[in-house]
């Protein structure tokens, strides 16, 4: 009897899982396998935040797996170069047949899957890739021209009518196969997951905020389409409030499928795509711009390699403003939803999403610095950072992506503040010394006529010459 190799990466769960399933129904034998690379998070910037996540998840799903009598090997490979010949030597290992894995996008994720089934074929082992990161199989969406889509609001139409004639299903659950042994030689080089999660250590506060296991995912799922869904349009741009599903951690390492959001969003629908209201349909369009920056990255894998999607803003002259840009990181350039949003992040691993544009547009707009920094920082303390959705949320703020709107789109972080924030309840949660200010003043405190006697910095920026000095910067590329 063939045995058949599941290798795990992005998608921690067993539940809705194509290489999982797959492999499951043309074998009884199945391995499964994590590769922990600690050097790739390092090059990729990977929060600890987000890499203490993965670990504690992984445990879940080794005891998971376990009850389907599904051994789990966890391998350190720390360079993705090495992994080809890795795992050329360990199907020998286990007499495997065939690799069973689901798509990473990423340039260099592609790069490796590629000389991983060119080893394997060497041996003639078949390498099976399947696409479970998007609701839609990346390429399989073109425009009369067959090209890629490069607008957001021509490719959300299209999934429209792609998703009209129904949901795409979710897979069956695995049954459990008979008892399969690996070699004692392979358990004895597993990795000690309690030791690694020492090294990647966080506060039992931030493990508390951030429960793992898929029937936590699926309770915060079901609670956020059952109780907060139809208020989702009008509250999910107020930072102050809990109004947005906050799923974005669990769909990055996929402890939760993006199948299983889309049909639980219709579930009253019984599957059929009508919505019941604007807040079903606004969530909607949120997993679809998710969808989107994953064709984009996929489609154009420039945006992998540091480069701006709009080719004409590689000519842009950023600012090398070390300090400015060391105020920005530490929430202390005097302007307070700026301000709030980055001691958020520092404190949590987490930023509304909202105040995650206001942050960036001023980063890349106001101070004149370059969008790669802020979008390096971000994926270095973001528990949910994903390289399609940060590099495309940062392109956009910096008009160097796919947004059709010009570069003169430049938020007011302070008219924001006002209107989205207006009692200042997000500030002084994240900046408790401004808890004194009036709800006008504590949005731009030095802006009245009397100065707040309070320990906060002056602005670095002048918001309206610096609003100027981006539109200079960029109109005669």
């Amino acid at each position: 009897m063939s045995k058949h190799l599941i290798w795990f990466r992005q998608d921690l769960r067993i539940s809705d899982h194509s290489a999982l399933w797959h492999a499951t129904q043309d074998s009884e034998a199945s391995i499964a396998l994590v590769i922990i690379s600690p050097e790739q998070w390092r090059i990729h910037h990977d929060a600890t935040y987000k890499i203490n996540f993965y670990l504690r998840q992984l445990k879940v799903l080794r005891e998971q797996l376990a009850t389907l009598n599904i051994p789990l090997l966890i391998q350190k490979i720390d360079h993705w170069a090495d992994v080809p010949k890795a795992l050329v030597k360990l199907t020998t290992q286990l007499d495997v047949s065939d690799v069973y894995a689901n798509a990473e996008l990423g340039w260099n994720e592609r790069t490796r899957d590629q000389a991983t089934k060119e080893a394997l074929a060497q041996e003639k082992i078949k390498f099976h890739l399947y696409q479970d990161r998007t609701i839609f199989p990346v390429q399989s969406l073109r425009t009369q021209s067959d090209g890629p889509y490069k607008v957001f609001g021509a490719f959300k139409r299209v999934c429209y009518d792609r998703l009209e004639p129904g949901l795409p299903p979710c897979y069956s659950s695995i049954e459990k196969q008979p008892e399969v042994s690996v070699p004692k030689e392979l358990e004895h080089q597993n990795i000690n997951l309690d030791q690694l999660l020492k090294d990647y250590a966080v506060s039992e506060d931030f493990a508390e905020l951030w429960p793992v296991g898929e029937d936590i995912a699926h309770q915060k799922l079901a609670e956020f389409i059952q109780d907060d869904v139809q208020d989702y349009d009008s509250a999910r741009d107020t930072p102050a409030i809990h109004g947005t599903s906050q799923l974005s951690a669990y769909l990055n390492i996929g402890i939760l499928s993006v199948r299983q959001a889309l049909n639980e969003l219709f579930i009253a629908q019984h599957g059929e795509f009508s919505f019941q209201g604007k807040g079903q349909q606004t969530w909607l369009d949120e997993l679809l711009w998710r969808e989107f920056y994953q064709h984009i990255l996929y489609d154009f894998p420039k945006v992998s390699k540091h480069l701006p999607f709009k080719d004409d803003t590689k000519k842009v002259k950023w600012r090398d403003a070390e300090e400015d840009f060391e105020k920005w990181t530490q929430g202390k350039t005097g302007i307070p939803i700026v301000d709030a949003g980055m001691q958020q992040l520092l404190q949590t691993g987490w930023m509304h999403n909202r105040v995650r544009m206001i942050t960036a547009m001023f980063l890349s707009k106001n101070l004149l610095i370059d969008w790669r920094k802020g979008e390096q920082w971000f994926m270095q303390h973001l528990i949910d950072g994903e390289l399609a959705a940060n590099n495309g949320g940062w392109q956009w703020s910096a008009s160097t992506g796919t947004d059709s709107v010009p570069y003169f789109r430049i938020f007011n972080p302070v008219t924001q503040s006002q209107r989205f924030d207006p009692n200042g309840e997000y500030i002084k949660t994240w900046l408790p010394e401004l808890k004194s200010l009036s709800n006008k003043d504590i949005h731009a405190p030095y802006d009245s006529k009397q100065k707040p006697s309070i320990d906060y910095p002056e602005p670095i920026v002048d918001l309206k010459s610096s609003r100027a000095r981006a539109i200079d910067a960029f109109k005669n590329l």
